[in-house]
Order: structure tokens, then sequence, then C-alpha cells
């Protein structure tokens, strides 16, 4: 059966007063390489059924991977009772008004191993120039396109075909003790440039065959657009308006209520998400699997709108499903897949933000990222694969690991620059997040608090 038979057959056999069927169908493409060798290729192919039923206020929801047709009516009976037996929903709403979309009847749109078809042989290229000037590269290219199919009772009939690629390519030493990495997210590979990759890597290779050891400390530091997009991605999945409304997070007001409305930064930061946004497209309406506290499956088919987080450097908005929205009273601002940082027109490059730069430290990513007070975002984490010393403008070698305590919610008070923003695959947060375009910045006092012995 196709993605729509399924829907169309799973309403059918719902007895439950309203239902949402979901169906992801995806496939993955991906290339492994270690030693300037490629190792791995493989394609694979998943398929996964939601079937979300309400009785009354209550919701049952049942997910089960590749489901066979003479399995569905015991899914859908599943989901039903399960919704009979469950206590009502806090978050119950009427169910958003049938809308439709021009391709709902084409097939999902799967990948294959051909999406590597020019990036294949540059890859080769880079590994024949690595392995004459002496570096071994590692990493990791993936393709993944899922189309998801939306159909509800209420008439909702709606479709988004997602493509999701990232490269994670590090290059080390002969004698692996220097160590460099660059990550590009894409949605086809044909944007990549493997050259360019591998020459930046080589210069930063170059950059640590000297190593300056430096204690912890404040220090003034370059953040790269990944490890901006890693900070603000966080800042992003804990700016739920509910737990803001219940005093939890950094977004709460002190006395009660949300910070909405307050200046987070006196420059002109700007975080946003938009649905259209060139090379980070997603989809336009709320695909909601299960009722959270920032998703409603009530929510499902909503159309979803360009939302300005902080704007001018003040928070606007905060994720908002129509339930806590009338809890608030600020307006529903439901998750979009991509999150957009700009700061002011005419921002510099990373590397003219280094030539001006007279003592500080420049980063290449940050790693195992961890909460450490949600009251002030507190965050702490490690440092890796290159830290660089710069002095008058220049790089001057590899300083050690560190790791750090910082918050980004306090850091958007303490920028002194933002940088021209781009598209970047975030470090840490990849396997979740990958759509975001970011910029450098600058922070005079970057907290790292402890010298780490990771490489």
């Amino acid at each position: 059966m196709s993605p729509q038979e399924i829907i169309e057959r799973a309403l059918e056999l719902s007895t439950a007063d309203d239902t949402v069927v979901i169906v992801d169908e995806s496939s993955s493409a991906n290339l492994r390489f270690a030693g300037n060798t490629l190792t791995t290729n493989g394609v694979t192919r998943s398929a996964q059924l939601t079937v979300i039923s309400i009785a009354g206020r209550g919701v049952g929801v049942v997910s089960r991977a590749a489901v066979r047709p003479e399995q569905l009516a015991d899914i859908v009976a599943a989901a039903d009772h399960a919704a009979e037996d469950a206590q009502p929903s806090e978050d119950a709403r009427p169910m958003v008004e049938g809308t439709g979309c021009a391709d709902w009847d084409l097939p999902a749109e799967p990948t294959s191993i051909g999406v590597f078809g020019t990036f294949a042989p540059a890859l080769g290229e880079a590994f024949a120039a690595a392995e004459a000037g002496g570096r071994r590269l590692y990493g990791f290219a993936e393709q993944i396109v899922t189309t998801t199919f939306v159909g509800t009772s209420a008439g909702v009939r709606l479709r988004h075909t997602q493509p999701t690629g990232r490269l994670e390519l590090n290059a080390k030493s002969s004698d692996m003790r220097r160590s460099a990495w660059a990550g590009v997210a894409t949605r086809d590979f044909s944007d990549v440039d493997v050259a360019a990759l591998d020459s930046s890597l080589a210069r930063r290779l170059e950059w640590a065959r000297r190593r300056v050891d430096l204690p912890a400390g404040r220090y003034e530091t370059l953040l790269p657009p990944t490890a901006v997009a890693d900070l603000m991605i966080y800042l992003y999945w804990t700016a739920g308006a509910r737990d803001a409304l219940e005093g939890r997070t950094v977004f709460s007001r002190p006395g009660g209520g949300t910070r909405a409305g307050e200046s987070l930064s006196p420059l002109p930061v700007r975080l946003h998400s938009d649905p259209a946004a060139p090379g980070v497209e997603c989809a336009p309406f709320v695909v909601a699997h299960a009722s959270s506290r920032q998703s409603s499956v009530f929510d499902n088919g909503m159309p979803l709108a360009p939302t300005d987080w902080i704007s001018g450097g003040t928070l606007t908005h905060l994720l908002q499903t129509r339930h806590t929205a009338e809890l608030t009273g600020l307006p529903v601002t439901p998750a979009i897949d991509n999150l957009i940082m700009s700061g002011p027109e005419g921002g510099r490059s990373l590397e003219e933000m280094i030539a001006s730069t007279e003592r500080g430290l420049l980063l290449t990513c940050l790693w195992y990222i961890r909460e450490v007070d949600p009251q002030s975002l507190l965050l702490t984490g490690l440092t890796r694969d290159g830290v660089y010393l710069v002095e008058n403008g220049e790089v001057v070698g590899e300083v050690n690991n560190f790791r750090f305590n910082e918050s980004p919610v306090d850091l958007l008070g303490r920028l002194t620059e933002i940088g021209a923003a781009e598209q970047t695959l975030p470090r840490e947060w990849n396997d979740y997040f990958t759509r975001a375009v970011m910029p450098p910045i600058r922070v005079p006092d970057f907290n790292m608090s402890t010298v780490s012995q990771a490489s």
C-alpha cells in the first residue's frame, strides 16, 4: 500500500472521535572513510506509521515501523483503545481544519548512492592531496530524505519531502598528534567544495605545529558559526513558553510570567526561523507525533510562518502551541525545523575578524555540551579539534583544550561583534538539528573554566 492508501484506510478503520495518521518514508545513503580510503557505503530505507486517536479529550498514540497491510487494523484499534482509556489531555483543542497540497498523490521521494555522483570523485582527489601532504582524512557523508504524509479526520492532507545532508571531515597529521575538523550541511551535496575544506584543514594542521599552553581563565574568543549554532540551538530548544511561564527556565520573569519583550543584547541580534529560508527549507506545517510541553498533536497540519524569536536584541516569541498560547497570552508560534541568526548589516567574515584581533582565542568547535543550571541556561562542554592563539591579527599556534562554562543567553548580552552569517553544521547536535545559518561572534571574556586533557 502507498502512504496515502495507508492513511485513508487507517482513517476509515478508526472509531475515535478524531484521528491523525502520519506516515514517514525515509531513505538514506552514506559513505564512510578513514586514513584517506573509502571504507563503507550503503543505502537503507525505512517507514514509520503513527496513529493518533482522540476520544473526547483523551489521546492514544501508537507508532510502528515496517507495518504490513494486515497489521493496520490492529494498530488503529490499539490507538483507539488507548484514547478511550486515557485521561483528558489539557492541550485538547479543535482539530485543524482540512487543508491539502497539490502533490499529495505523488509517491515518496527516495535518495540513492547517486547523490554522491560529483562528491565522491572530489573526495578521491582530496584523499590524494592529503596523502601527498602527509595528512589523513577521516569522516562520514550522509543524505537522508524523509517524506512525511499527514492525514486527519478533519480533512488535512499534507506532505513534505525533507532532504538532509551532512559531511563531517576530520584531518590528522601523520603522527596523529594534530587534529582539525570541518563540517558542512547540505541538501544534495552539489554545493560541497571538498578541495576547499581539505585546504582549510591543512592550514589548521600547520597552525598546530606550534604548541602554546595556556591556563584556564576568561579570554577574548572568536566562535565560528558551527560553535555558535550549537549554543543557539540549545537556547532554542529551551525556549518553551510553558516552562518559562512556570518559572523553570532562563526565559522566566522573576515574580511570574515570561521575559518576552525584554532586551537580551545591546546589539541588534536577530534569531529567527522561516520554513522557506533558502538552503534550509523545512516543513511549512506542524508535524507532531506526540504531545509534549512544546508541541501538541491537536496542532497537526497548522501552517507555519516566519517567526522572530529574538529581534533587535529583544526576546519576541517563545515556542508555543495553541494551548500554551492561551496560558501565556502570547501569539501561537510553534517550533520550526531551522534556525537563523544574524547581526548588523555588513558583518565581517571570520578571517576578517581574526585579522582585527590583537590577542585572543579562535575555536574550531564545541562538544559534550550539557546543561548545568536551567534558571540561567548555564552550559558546560569542551573545545575540540583545534583551539588557536591569535596575536596581532595572525594565528600563531595551537593551545590546549578547555572546559567552558557559559550561558548562551548571557553571551548575547556580552557580544562585541557579530560577523556575516552562513549556513553551517553544528558539531554537537547534527544528529538532531542540521538546518542552521549562523555568524561568527566575538566574546570579550569567554569563560574557559578549566584546562582539558581531551584531544
